[in-house]
């Protein structure tokens, strides 16, 4: 039975309750929010979160609100340092969009 991983995955982001996460989806997108809430399933809500998407022109943000990803499609989770990330010229950094994931 596969539900004692998600139990434990779920169990490792209630640390991150509350704090400023970086997600990384399936289907190559990259979202940054509050991470409030997440369940046995490593489905996760986030609040005050929007999308980067990085082009060959710059980095561009699309405001999305309270949002909920489920955890079949994520990719990668880490909590964010908000004052480092503040320093970061987006502007800047050009890049192609990211592929999806395959497995």
């Amino acid at each position: 039975c596969g539900c004692h991983t998600y139990m434990a995955e779920g169990l490792l982001l209630e640390e991150f309750l509350h704090e400023s996460v970086l997600v990384l989806t399936m289907d190559g997108r990259c979202i940054v929010g509050k991470l409030r809430g997440v369940d046995q399933y490593t489905n996760i809500v986030l609040q005050e979160c929007f999308e980067r998407r990085y082009t060959g022109e710059g980095v561009e943000t699309s405001p999305l609100g309270l949002y909920l990803i489920r955890g079949d499609n994520l990719a990668s989770i880490g909590e964010l340092d908000e004052a480092a990330d503040k320093l970061v010229d987006y502007a800047a950094i050009t890049a192609p969009p990211m592929k999806p994931l395959v497995h």
